[in-house]
């Protein structure tokens, strides 16, 4: 497969996406077997509206995403992203900003980059 100016590892993994949208395929010597599988999760109602949402604005829909998402990890064989447990001090951190403790408060980006000295 050619390149395309940087872009082919995209290209790639549209084709592929591609690919993997068909719903139909042949095997054993032409039995027609299904190419869907169920996938049932339970998410909270807001983050799923808030996930729906951006999908939407991406031209997605949730099938879709999904099924990106898995490929992704199947490409990858893991996740997509990092998953870290975060240190004792950002615990510390998060623990305090949620309290309402040991916040910087700053008017503008100007007073936010004066506080921190750059």
């Amino acid at each position: 497969m050619e390149d395309y100016r940087g872009f082919g590892q995209t290209i790639i993994i549209f084709i592929d996406f591609v690919a993997r949208m068909c719903y139909i395929i042949e095997r054993d010597g032409g039995n027609i077997m299904s190419k869907t599988s169920t996938v049932r999760a339970r998410v909270e109602p807001n983050l799923k509206e808030h996930a729906e949402s951006i999908f939407k604005r991406l031209g997605l829909n949730s099938t879709q995403a999904i099924t990106m998402f898995y490929t992704q990890v199947e490409l990858r064989d893991g996740l997509p992203f990092d998953v870290v447990i975060p240190c004792a001090c950002t615990k510390r951190t998060f623990e305090s900003t949620d309290a309402g403790r040991d916040l910087i408060v700053c008017e503008d980006a100007d007073d936010m980059c004066d506080k921190l000295g750059i």
